[in-house]
């Protein structure tokens, strides 16, 4: 199974470049199943159901999210209600949503897919190495094959939970920091495994935000309101190539493709 895994889209330049790439690059590379990470789709905070719609028109068949899902209150329902939209699983079982799905491509085959954020300099949430576990194994009675965007802040934490978990998931696709980094690697167990996907979006900003106002903030110490940057568009991901019988990923190629411009 060939997946393609989009790195975070930040606001409208984010959505510009998928909507002008991914449709030509999932029949290029004859993708069988896409994962794009959306939390910080609307704006450079949080998804509306607009936009969720508008990244399924382009091709895309699950959204991971991450610490910013909450920021628009509006989207609670459709996390509830729908199940092609995720939320990162170790949130307390009480809020909207859920972490993890199965989903059925339509000759039949089925791939798993969980959400899971960090604790590192994020938010005190449930033990992402030990909430995902039961996860893992109730997906793995259904499909061979599970992929894991592991949004967090700390390098180490991400390793440390690919190595943990190599073998047991087919990938872990790290999110959040949108700087895509150079370590794609397939581990001995057979799990992918990359430390951050990277950003959709301006790669003139500051992680997505116009670089004039993250500068001011940095030298004032002091709330000003974030813009996203609108030039020099990149869409960034991973493609994965995965064994159908076994669920060990064969190759995990990065890629930072600009355009949309």
């Amino acid at each position: 199974m060939r997946i393609l895994f989009i790195a975070d889209v930040f606001g409208g330049p984010g959505r510009k470049a998928v909507g002008a790439l991914l449709p030509d690059l999932l029949e290029e590379r004859q993708v069988d199943f896409c994962i794009l990470n959306a939390e910080n789709a609307a704006g450079g905070f949080g998804l509306t159901d607009e936009i969720a719609e508008e990244f399924f028109g382009f091709g895309v068949n699950v959204l991971t999210t991450g610490n910013h899902i909450w920021d628009r209150k509006e989207i609670y329902p459709v996390l509830e209600s729908r199940r092609d939209i995720l939320r990162p699983l170790n949130y307390p079982p009480s809020n909207p949503g859920r972490g993890a799905g199965l989903y059925y491509l339509d000759d039949g085959r089925t791939i798993g897919v969980i959400n899971l954020e960090g604790r590192v300099f994020m938010r005190d949430l449930d033990c992402p190495f030990r909430t995902v576990l039961p996860a893992i194994e109730k997906l793995k009675e259904e499909t061979a094959i599970v992929v894991l965007d592991f949004h967090a802040e700390a390098t180490a934490e991400k390793v440390a939970l690919g190595w943990y978990l190599d073998g047991k998931v087919s990938a872990l696709i790290g999110t959040h920091t949108h700087v895509q980094t150079a370590d794609e690697r397939v581990l001995p167990g057979g799990t992918g495994y990359i430390t951050d996907a990277g950003m959709s979006g301006s790669v003139d900003g500051v992680i997505g935000v116009k670089k004039e106002l993250a500068i001011k903030r940095f030298l004032t110490q002091t709330p000003n309101r974030f813009q996203p940057a609108d030039s020099n568009l990149v869409m960034m991901g991973v493609l994965l190539t995965i064994d159908d019988a076994t669920g060990g990923t064969e190759e995990i190629e990065r890629f930072q493709i600009p355009g949309g411009q």
